[in-house]
């Protein structure tokens, strides 16, 4: 199915604002943005979410990192190169550790290992995690909160990634150099 990727001059009257102020920040509308102004609710409640993740205990690094873990299990090629790019260029992380998520293998960090395993594992189990899991990711130095707060960035992921899914999104040549295939069932 075709899904229309809107910018701030073809969008509904509700959807304009959100998508001019994607065009302030980004310097343009991701395709993904342009897809949800179909239905602004929904375009409206992601950048507010997004917006929400910026406030919990996760460092930035944390929170794209756990946003990254999320679209690789969830096989999104879109948000898997967004987050690539962003973890990589503007937060200057190693590109072993982000090499690492996308490939599925232990990142080379102990500490961002036990959160990058715990959501892998979250994502997978559907949220029915062992109380294994969930003490392997305390005893890494994270907390009650931030179990919680990994949810929350799974709610996120998983509006954007299943959009993604069944609008087959175009990716925006600003994250083409991160771009991943993904096999799919």
């Amino acid at each position: 199915m075709d899904f229309t990727i809107y910018n701030a001059e073809n969008a509904s009257e509700k959807a304009q604002p959100f998508l001019n102020g994607a065009k302030e920040k980004f310097g343009f509308v991701p395709n993904l943005l342009g897809e949800f102004a179909e239905a602004p609710a929904v375009l409206e409640g992601y950048l507010k979410l997004d917006e929400i993740i910026g406030k919990t205990s996760f460092s930035p690094k944390e929170q794209q990192l756990a946003i990254l873990a999320v679209s690789i299990e969830n096989k999104c090629h879109y948000c898997s190169a967004i987050h690539s790019t962003i973890l990589k260029n503007q937060l200057n992380t190693d590109k072993a550790i982000v090499n690492a998520v996308r490939n599925g293998d232990p990142v080379p960090d102990d500490k961002l290992n036990a959160l990058v395993s715990y959501v892998r594992t979250a994502v997978e189990q559907r949220g029915h995690v062992e109380d294994s899991d969930l003490q392997s990711f305390i005893d890494a130095g994270y907390t009650k909160q931030n179990i919680l707060e990994v949810n929350l960035i799974i709610a996120l992921k998983t509006i954007s990634n299943y959009t993604n899914h069944v609008a087959n999104t175009p990716l925006d040549e600003a994250f083409q150099s991160e771009a991943v295939e993904f096999e799919t069932a």
